[in-house]
């Protein structure tokens, strides 16, 4: 079964505690930053929703950054899947790499939590 699956019997987000209190962060909020540093990335010129459903969702949401961006946390491990166009003429497997360690290096640094998988789906080329 796909870790993205998974997410449905899962509880939302990543928690912590330390000596001041704890802290819950939602999947919403990791995938604007998944989002933001994917599409900061050379190469890439669009995030995408693979589905018809998601686009309808992607609409009404507030934080665009987001879309093409699918998070699901299992304990303090997060699994992050991307849709994106990337740009003509351009080393796929190059900018692939490029987008899946800026987006790790983001999203550990903003959550202090581990990236186990980032899976990068390419739905097409643009000119």
């Amino acid at each position: 079964m796909p870790f993205w699956c998974v997410h449905k019997w899962l509880g939302m987000g990543v928690k912590t505690s330390n000596a001041y209190g704890s802290i819950s962060i939602t999947d919403e909020a990791i995938a604007q930053v998944a989002g933001s540093a994917a599409l900061g990335c050379y190469g890439i010129v669009d995030l995408v929703s693979k589905k018809f459903s998601d686009s309808l969702a992607d609409m009404f949401r507030r934080h665009r950054s987001s879309k093409g961006v699918r998070v699901t946390t299992y304990g303090d491990r997060i699994y992050i899947e991307l849709f994106v166009f990337v740009k003509y003429g351009v080393s796929i497997e190059a900018v692939a790499q490029s987008l899946k360690n800026t987006v790790k290096y983001s999203v550990q640094n903003f959550t202090n939590m581990v990236v186990d998988t980032i899976n990068v789906n390419v739905i097409g080329v643009k000119i």
